[in-house]
């Protein structure tokens, strides 16, 4: 497994973009418009992680989850429900692949995602 993301929910799209562009030196590596009303941009800054920006009314500004890419998702699930993990949703599949969330005890939510 190995960290891809970290996913935060933000409020001005433009605003946003500018920060991490303009002040962090991240660039602009896609977007998606998955739904009406949501728009994911992805930023790339050194190495392969990513920050994945989401205006979405439907849940609170902030960070919301860290992803981490696995080889594949079934049997990784599978193998944290053995371990005892809270697996909160998923797996589904999604416009590039599957995503699976589960939580740390904590209540931090963690994407896995299988890309296809």
């Amino acid at each position: 497994m190995k960290v891809k993301y970290a996913t935060i929910i933000i409020e001005n799209m433009e605003e946003s973009v500018k920060f991490y562009t303009e002040v962090m030196g991240f660039e602009v590596d896609s977007q998606y418009t998955p739904l009406p009303g949501v728009i994911i941009k992805l930023l790339k800054g050194e190495g392969d992680a990513m920050i994945e920006l989401i205006k979405n009314t439907e849940h609170e500004i902030g960070l919301f989850s860290v992803g981490i890419e696995v080889e594949d998702l079934d049997a990784t699930v599978k193998e944290l429900k053995i371990k005892g993990a809270n697996i909160t949703m998923g797996p589904v599949s999604i416009t590039d692949g599957s995503l699976a969330f589960l939580e740390d005890p904590n209540g931090a939510r963690i994407a896995l995602i299988q890309h296809n």
